[in-house]
């Protein structure tokens, strides 16, 4: 008789403060994470984008941020970060301006995330804000 493992699945969820330590917590969740469950050729990357996207969240909102990693099935892993504020970015297009002091952390999901996307939740109420979200998929 053949029997079937589980997918490798699992979630993390962190709820991150508006301060400004909230980007190395992310980091050592990202890292404890990944590294615990086996996931270290994702590290580098995860720690980079996710890092950005907690960052924008102290940057430019006066509430709190949520962290969520989620492994797929498939291999992929999901980190998406919440935040109280209900704009999402635009794809940005063409080279950061030079002298620019910011606008290079969404460039840089863009570029080492196979895809990422944001969902608006609207103003106001308890579930409100705006969802940013990459995947990056691990050698497999």
């Amino acid at each position: 008789m053949d029997t079937v493992s589980p997918p490798d699945t699992w979630t993390y969820a962190l709820r991150l403060p508006h301060d400004p330590r909230a980007a190395r917590v992310a980091r050592m969740t990202v890292r404890g994470a990944l590294t615990g469950h086996g996931r270290g050729e994702l590290l580098d990357t995860v720690e980079l984008l996710a890092t950005e996207l907690v960052t924008n969240t102290y940057l430019h909102t006066d509430g709190p941020a949520s962290l969520r990693l989620t492994a797929l099935p498939d291999g992929r892993l999901r980190v998406g970060v919440w935040d109280s504020h209900p704009h999402v970015p635009e794809p940005l297009r063409g080279p950061a301006p030079l002298g620019a002091e910011g606008g290079r952390g969404l460039r840089l999901v863009q570029e080492y995330a196979d895809c990422w996307g944001g969902l608006s939740l609207g103003e106001g109420g308890r579930s409100a804000g705006k969802l940013v979200w990459f995947e990056v998929r691990g050698r497999g």
